[in-house]
């Protein structure tokens, strides 16, 4: 069972209801597909012939019309067409950043948001998803965590924020040459290991042979230490892991990560050391906030170093200078300072690059993200609903749209 920090019971990914009473497909895995097909009257002998078709057709081509299936029978087509919808959800708004960075506000069918970036560089081109809307870790210095915790996404809207940049990237007439979105990175909104079922059941349709076809080489899952479910993520699906550190001594990485009150520095670093497939060649990575005085001296740097040594760990840290949002208490840490903390790592024999940063003029940049999606009681609700009823139309919502855990 999923726990929360605060020993809540999970926040349940329902099954999104869509206005259509037909099954959207996007986002079901290969034996789910399978029996929905089986179950809408497809023979027997083709329900397998037919469920490669449709996954082909739906994640390595990305069609979102069953008419263009052009190897499987008007019949079939129509049958599929009557049952089911293979559908995107809304982009509210897309947003383009002088250095090529994207940023997609995604609406659900419930309404609610989350978002997703894309981010070009030289030999790559990395894509950050969310997991959830909203955050439960509240980490004091990330702008996703003053929004509160309002749901798990469901495989199907993870799997979409892969379809929907490919989508605006025009990826899918070559989908396995000159692809532009080549990387994955479980660091948009929420904390993946608390939504770990619908997270894996997502990226393994993402690494499919048959579908997407990304490596598990190319996906990174970003945690802030859920110690429990770090060797099952390790074990389960199998992808690179990123563990945002932010610093090295229990009591100020509880201050600014409260997550670390209940799985301290050294239940995480030992985690660390256990993940299965970690090793020199796939070296977990450390992700540290450059924080102006709280996190930022020459012996934190130094002290960084001594732990990494200590539980003998196969890393690399990225440094990342602190970006801003507004109501921020916090400040970056001064680049020459950035720069001596990385010459002491790196005088330690570890590898500490200084992160890029990255569309911070559409406020896309890490620990920036924030939707307009908040949980409302059903009594606002309620009211929110009477009000426009009576008003006849219905007024989009405020959008603070704003980055990365």
């Amino acid at each position: 069972m999923q726990i929360t920090p605060n020993g809540q019971e999970p926040i349940v990914s329902p099954r999104v209801p869509v206005a259509e009473e037909k099954l959207n497909i996007l986002g079901l895995d290969r034996a789910e597909l399978k029996q929905a097909i089986a179950e809408i009257g497809v023979p027997e002998k083709q329900v397998r012939m037919r469920t490669t078709q449709v996954w082909h057709w739906v994640y390595h081509r990305g069609v979102t019309s069953f008419d263009d299936m052009t190897n499987v029978s008007k019949d079939v087509r129509a049958k599929l067409a009557e049952h089911f919808i293979i559908k995107r959800p809304e982009i509210v708004e897309a947003q383009y950043s002088e250095d090529g960075t994207r940023k997609y506000l995604v609406r659900f069918s419930d309404g609610n948001e989350a978002e997703a970036v894309y981010i070009p560089e030289e030999d790559r081109g990395t894509l950050c998803v969310s997991s959830q809307v909203g955050c439960t870790l509240n980490c004091k210095f990330c702008h996703t965590g003053t929004m509160r915790l309002v749901r798990n996404l469901t495989a199907g809207e993870i799997v979409a924020q892969m379809m929907i940049a490919r989508d605006d990237l025009g990826e899918w007439e070559n989908p396995t040459e000159g692809r532009r979105v080549t990387n994955i990175v479980m660091m948009g909104m929420g904390e993946p290991l608390y939504n770990f079922d619908n997270v894996k059941k997502a990226l393994e349709i993402i690494m499919d042979e048959e579908g997407i076809q990304l490596s598990r080489r190319r996906i990174t899952l970003s945690t802030s230490g859920v110690v429990p479910h770090m060797e099952r993520c390790g074990k389960e699906i199998g992808v690179n892991l990123a563990v945002s550190l932010h610093a090295v001594r229990d009591d100020v990485r509880s201050e600014i990560m409260p997550i670390n009150k209940k799985y301290g520095l050294e239940e995480v670093l030992k985690a660390c050391a256990n993940y299965p497939g970690a090793h020199n060649a796939r070296r977990i990575t450390f992700e540290y906030a450059m924080l102006k005085g709280v996190n930022d001296s020459d012996a934190d740097a130094r002290e960084l170093v001594r732990l990494i040594r200590k539980y003998k760990l196969p890393a690399k840290v990225n440094l990342i200078p602190f970006n801003p949002w507004p109501g921020t208490d916090y400040e970056c840490t001064d680049w020459n300072q950035i720069q001596r903390f990385s010459d002491i790592v790196y005088e330690g024999g570890i590898s500490a690059p200084i992160r890029t940063p990255r569309g911070r003029d559409i406020m896309a940049a890490c620990g920036q993200l924030k939707s307009a999606s908040e949980k409302k009681s059903k009594a606002q609700m309620a009211r929110e609903a009477e009000a426009a009823a009576a008003n006849d139309t219905v007024a989009e919502p405020h959008h603070t749209s704003t980055g990365l855990t």
